[in-house]
């Protein structure tokens, strides 16, 4: 699987997260601080990874700022975009099944090296649900990013 991964700081749960995708089999595409002379800012590199996503050079990404916050909202810009903060496994595992997102977020400061691969273990376990009103849902947010509202 292709992964978009971006981070506003190379800190150290920002390079293992690269080894931990990569030791999984993943190719890597990196974005902010985790690139040479890429621009850092949050709101850039999490979107950019984002694109990558939504345009269709990366099956998924990864978007990382201090509190996951700022890189999940300007994920969540991008039309076909669905960026979850995930702060734990159960959060992931829902993110993934409830919401079919496609963008997982996540705090430089509060993801310890145990907790990231809890995460990543639920992240790429889940899948999305074929319930009928978890699709609607994401049917729905589809809608919202095309700029039409349901009846």
């Amino acid at each position: 699987m292709r992964i978009a991964v971006s981070s506003d700081m190379d800190e150290p749960v920002a390079r293992l997260l690269l080894e931990e995708l990569r030791g999984r089999g993943h190719e890597v595409l990196p974005h902010g601080a985790l690139s040479p002379g890429a621009d850092a800012r949050w709101a850039v590199c999490s979107e950019r990874a984002a694109r990558e996503v939504a345009d269709g050079r990366a099956d998924q990404a990864v978007v990382c700022c201090w509190t996951g916050t700022g890189a999940s909202i300007a994920a969540n810009k991008v039309p076909g975009v669905r960026a979850a903060l995930c702060a734990d496994a159960y959060t992931a595992d829902g993110a993934r099944r409830w919401n079919d997102a496609n963008v997982l977020a996540l705090s430089l400061r509060l993801t310890s090296a145990p907790l990231l691969g809890e995460i990543l273990d639920a992240w790429f376990a889940g899948g999305p649900s074929e319930d009928a009103e978890d699709r609607d849902n994401v049917t729905r947010v589809e809608r919202l990013d095309r700029g039409r509202t349901a009846p």
